[in-house]
């Protein structure tokens, strides 16, 4: 598996393959995005809103906190966990690391709106 790869679709993966921290492969089709990120012991990514889409988290190795609007969720795999746009969301690798799935409505492309003035 190469870092940042993307494949199209009607293939599959194996989300177990490959070495490294940060994404390690990617999909996209029209309608969908799909990422496998890896992350050491206690990485984490700082809270964040994601004000467009719904994201579904699938945990496929280790474990990890996810943390919506202060409410933490603890997930080890295998597990799934919904995520609603708009939510305020921070996410902490488990004591063995961790390996997901994030996958979510494809985003449209950049809009430059006009200024105001």
């Amino acid at each position: 598996m190469t870092t940042g790869a993307t494949h199209g679709t009607g293939q599959a993966v194996d989300l177990g393959a490959g070495t490294g921290s940060g994404p390690l492969w990617g999909m996209a089709s029209e309608d969908l995005n799909a990422t496998l990120l890896a992350w050491a012991a206690g990485h984490e990514i700082a809270e964040h809103v994601n004000a467009e889409l719904d994201v579904l988290l699938v945990v496929v190795a280790g474990a990890v906190t996810v943390t919506i609007d202060d409410a933490p969720h603890e997930l080890l795999a295998p597990a799934v966990l919904l995520i609603a746009r708009g939510a305020r969301r921070a996410i902490r690798a488990g004591a063995d690391g961790t390996r997901y799935l994030s996958v979510h409505r494809r985003r449209g492309p950049l809009q430059i709106a006009p200024s105001g003035g």
